[in-house]
């Protein structure tokens, strides 16, 4: 991790935390000093994944209210404070936008979204009692181009982001900040099974797709959740302090505004 992000001491929420993209934040976190409580729907991949880090585990449902509470109150037990937040889940699916049906737009939407309003609102809670904190939503390149095959999924990411605006600008004047990050083409078991999708979608090879997502990357290379990492731990960082209500683009030079 790049040297100065002062996080030592402080204690985190990352969703999503036992894989991928919310797996590299963990560990990028938990190499600069911050006590991780790694929430997953999947509690045995965040028990391993908090058992590594010194952390704890959270079974968390960041789509049900109850569960997202719960997660957060075994965190303040855990650890005494809650200081940084990072909604990283997420899911998608793919279909061209004519045939979607009702159920994967409202799977999307019910975790890209709502997940992200219910974490934030009960996270900016516990930041208002405490007297500050900061949050880092993982909204998409998606968030910014639509993408088709993924319109539903781009609707829920675009939703992340002006939703992170809006409460930014809520809560600065109480001391708490409000970012996201919006990954490219990020090598993870989701890019996975979105690049078989697509390939199938559009008669291609799955080879052909991974091939145009590099000649659609200026820096030539596919992203690592590290390069995402290191982005969140910036932003969560005094080092960030005067950085709010942004949605900075981490897609090695797919979108450049």
């Amino acid at each position: 991790m790049a040297p100065g992000l002062d996080l030592a001491g402080k204690a985190a929420v990352v969703t999503g935390g036992a894989a991928g993209i919310g797996l590299a934040i963990a560990e990028a976190l938990a190499a600069l000093g911050v006590v991780v409580a790694v929430a997953d729907l999947n509690a045995d991949a965040a028990t391993e994944a908090a058992a590594r880090l010194g952390g704890v585990a959270v079974q968390m449902d960041v789509r049900e209210r109850a569960s997202v509470e719960a997660g957060f109150a075994k965190a303040v037990a855990a650890f005494g404070k809650i200081d940084l937040m990072v909604a990283n889940a997420g899911v998608s699916t793919m279909r061209r936008a004519v045939e979607l049906t009702d159920e994967e737009w409202d799977f999307n939407f019910s975790v890209n979204t709502r997940g992200v309003f219910l974490t934030n609102q009960i996270a900016a809670r516990h930041f208002l009692a405490s007297g500050g904190g900061a949050i880092c939503n993982t909204a998409s390149l998606a968030a910014k181009v639509g993408a088709p095959l993924l319109a539903h999924y781009s609707a829920s990411k675009f939703a992340v982001v002006g939703w992170t605006q809006a409460l930014a600008r809520e809560l600065a004047p109480h001391g708490i900040r409000v970012n996201a990050v919006c990954p490219g083409f990020v090598r993870t078991s989701m890019q996975a099974r979105e690049v078989e999708w697509e390939a199938e979608l559009r008669g291609m090879t799955p080879e052909a797709v991974l091939a145009e997502y590099v000649s659609l990357t200026p820096l030539g290379r596919l992203e690592e959740p590290e390069d995402v990492a290191r982005v969140v731990a910036f932003l969560l960082s005094d080092s960030a302090r005067f950085m709010t209500g942004q949605a900075i683009n981490v897609t090695g030079g797919v979108y450049m505004t």
